[in-house]
């Protein structure tokens, strides 16, 4: 086992945390309106009585914000999963495809993919896993290895860990005690994952709302009527027609 410290990995989250809150920021400025109206589902919006241009526009948009997050700190999660196993055990990121991370320890290889929470996927996504699974132990079979090779589904939250026969799901303490070998890191990692956290929030929230304003101002002038109530069968056709 390496020298990993609860200082290390305070060091890399200082230095890399930019990185998650720019690339929100980056997306953000980036969003269309004709984006929010062709992704999201009309009918829904609808029956939640969301009736004002402001209302709906920023209805739309929050729904897209926490599916954009949850995308953009999962992958971050993932980078920092890799540098504690590298410290902790010499791991690496994985070149197999389907495979994030592979260390070896007490002569087993284990090949890690790693996603956010236990509820990341639907049956055909797992099935598509366990075919990544099958064709990356192959491969080392194949190649003369001379270890064991186990494969893990990691989840850096949650609590529903299990033995799948062909491989292990680890979920929260059992994940990151896993890839780390310190018990309580899971909960040591809330605090470094602050580092001005309110700096770069406010930040966001003043963006968040000059590119509000913007959006609202457009849907209003082509989904409003001249009283300024939502033209809704206009919406709807812009989601879903197919008909010119």
């Amino acid at each position: 086992m390496g020298n990993l410290t609860l200082d290390e990995i305070s060091q890399w989250v200082a230095q890399h945390i930019e990185e998650f809150h720019q690339k929100k920021i980056d997306r953000l400025e980036r969003l269309k309106l004709h984006v929010l109206l062709k992704r999201k589902n009309p009918y829904l919006f609808r029956i939640k009585d969301l009736d004002t241009p402001e209302a709906l526009v920023r209805g739309l948009a929050e729904a897209w914000v926490s599916s954009q997050e949850e995308t953009l700190f999962g992958n971050w999660l993932e980078q920092l999963a890799i540098f504690v196993n590298e410290r902790a055990f010499g791991g690496r990121k994985s070149g197999i495809e389907g495979i994030d991370l592979e260390f070896e320890r007490d002569n087993v290889l284990y090949l890690v993919t790693i996603k956010s929470g236990p509820d990341w996927g639907n049956s055909s996504q797992v099935k598509k896993m366990e075919e990544l699974f099958k064709s990356a132990i192959k491969r080392f079979r194949t190649s003369g290895a001379s270890v064991a090779v186990e494969c893990v589904n990691g989840c850096c939250y949650g609590q529903r860990s299990a033995d799948k026969g062909t491989w292990k799901k680890l979920c929260g303490q059992d994940f990151w005690e896993f890839i780390s070998g310190l018990e309580n890191l899971y909960v040591d990692l809330i605090i470094p994952l602050g580092h001005n956290a309110r700096e770069w929030n406010e930040g966001y929230r003043s963006r968040y709302e000059e590119v509000l304003k913007k959006l609202i101002d457009e849907f209003s002038a082509n989904f409003c009527e001249d009283d300024g109530t939502i033209d809704w069968e206009k919406i709807v056709r812009f989601n879903s027609g197919s008909k010119k």
